[in-house]
């Protein structure tokens, strides 16, 4: 090996980083471009739907056990092989003839995109001490919400002037660097569970519960929706069951019998995600009904929370090197709880300066929790389980964001039902977007008592 621990410490955090961005950026960028899609396709609304949610459903599906996967075979390897593979589906998104390939390739990206996120943060974890690990997960952090926040204008301006096509093109040469970045710079391989065996029926059982429940929660209030939930709740005990009969499971559930921060610090980032995931969606449609903006002035609205989470993240995450992390992300959970409590108030006659102020409340706080919560959660394990908690969290994000757009649809479901929303029925779109922020508003506070439940972590630090 000739290159230095430094630069390959550094090569790991430039990797981890600009995946992390790719991946934020091309969900975010894509969902600017679904009405063109829609016209070019001919989707109706569900199916125009199933682009971002078959990235979101595959992902979730693969985090866990690709998690584990890792931890055994390598993380370095997974890594990279996941980057080709988000690339690839790149090209073919790109490419895509119809909405179906689309789709499939949105999927494809899913899966790739589970194996960056399932190895990008535990890398990090492996590669920086302790003392520095709040700092470099806050730094990857931001990446993620410069990705979201760059998306919708970058991504409008290319549909506008080559196309949605290109929204997929463009991200294909970062791909590769990546790729190069590790293949070439940075050294080592990490693998402390290597030589333990994989899981591979508790992983179908996993992934079938949860293609179940999260089918299903978009299926609501149907009776459908119901008795997959349903469903799905029997396969994760099932599965519960199993992974605690067996030697090597994909998922260590003693990690939650047995590891209070690890659990509660997990419920809160469930909680939390659960809650403002589907802010930006339904103050979108706020924006554009209500107030009467155009597409551009909406998201030029909308994007001071993400650039808000992009500037303080680092921050938070050097501070909680420092200071408790229970004490920060619960802080940052009491202020999103108070932003949401104040949308409830929303009105056609609130002023654009007010929700912007909101969504700088909503913004600091998101930043505050997101990466202080991360080092408790990477802080709580052994190295040997990096991977898995890696993709235990990110789990938790998909699954809550899943979630959150489920609690707002079902709303619309219970006061609009299923129809196009027409300005005759503004006043009942109003009224379940505030309903919605007032359930995301108490979501909020249970998780408040989630996070300081987590307990302190410097006395059981790894």
């Amino acid at each position: 090996m000739t290159t230095s621990r430094w630069d390959s410490r550094t090569a790991a955090l430039i990797a981890a980083t600009l995946a992390s961005f790719l991946t934020a950026f091309t969900g975010s960028s894509i969902n600017i471009a679904l009405p063109v899609l829609g016209n070019e396709f001919s989707m109706d609304a569900i199916l125009l739907s199933w682009v971002p949610t078959s990235f979101l459903l595959a992902a979730a599906i693969f985090l866990v056990p690709i998690g584990r996967f890792a931890d055994i075979h390598g993380r370095k390897k997974v890594f990279a092989f996941g980057t080709a593979v988000f690339t690839t589906a790149s090209l073919l998104a790109g490419l895509a003839p119809s909405a179906a390939v689309l789709i499939g390739a949105r999927a494809l990206q899913g899966i790739g995109g589970a194996m960056i996120s399932g190895t990008g943060v535990a890398i990090l974890t492996s590669v920086y001490s302790s003392e520095e690990r709040g700092r470099v997960l806050g730094i990857n952090v931001a990446a993620v919400y410069l990705g979201l926040s760059l998306g919708p204008p970058i991504g409008g301006m290319l549909t506008q002037w080559l196309g949605w096509r290109s929204i997929f093109f463009v991200t294909i040469p970062l791909g590769l660097v990546i790729i190069a970045f590790v293949l070439w710079r940075l050294d080592g391989e990490w693998a402390e569970a290597r030589g333990e065996s994989f899981d591979l029926f508790g992983s179908a059982i996993y992934a079938l519960a949860l293609v179940a429940l999260m089918y299903g929660f978009s299926q609501l209030p149907d009776l459908v929706g119901a008795a997959l939930i349903a469903a799905g709740a029997v396969g994760f005990i099932a599965f519960g069951l199993w992974e605690l009969k067996h030697q090597s499971p994909v998922l260590n559930l003693r990690l939650f019998a047995n590891n209070r921060t690890f659990t509660f610090s997990n419920l809160a980032a469930l909680i939390h995600y659960s809650a403002v995931f589907a802010v930006s969606f339904l103050l979108s449609l706020y924006l554009q009904y209500i107030k009467g903006l155009p597409p551009q002035q909406a998201g030029l609205v909308l994007i001071f929370q993400p650039v808000v989470q992009f500037l303080f993240s680092p921050a938070a995450g050097r501070l909680s090197d420092r200071v408790e992390p229970r004490i920060l992300a619960s802080l940052g959970m009491m202020l999103t709880a108070t932003g949401l409590f104040l949308l409830v108030f929303l009105s056609p006659a609130t002023p654009l300066w007010a929700i912007v102020a909101d969504l700088i409340l909503l913004g600091f706080g998101y930043a505050l929790f997101s990466s202080p919560n991360m080092n408790a959660i990477m802080g709580s394990v052994e190295r040997k389980s990096y991977g898995v908690a890696s993709g235990t969290l990110a789990t938790m994000r998909l699954i809550g964001q899943m979630l959150s757009m489920g609690i707002a649809t079902l709303l619309f479901a219970l006061f609009l039902g299923r129809v196009e929303i027409t300005p005759e029925l503004y006043p009942l779109f109003s009224t379940s977007a505030r309903a919605a922020f007032a359930v995301f508003a108490a979501l909020c506070v249970i998780g408040v008592f989630a996070s300081l439940a987590r307990g302190d972590i410097r006395d059981t630090e790894k």
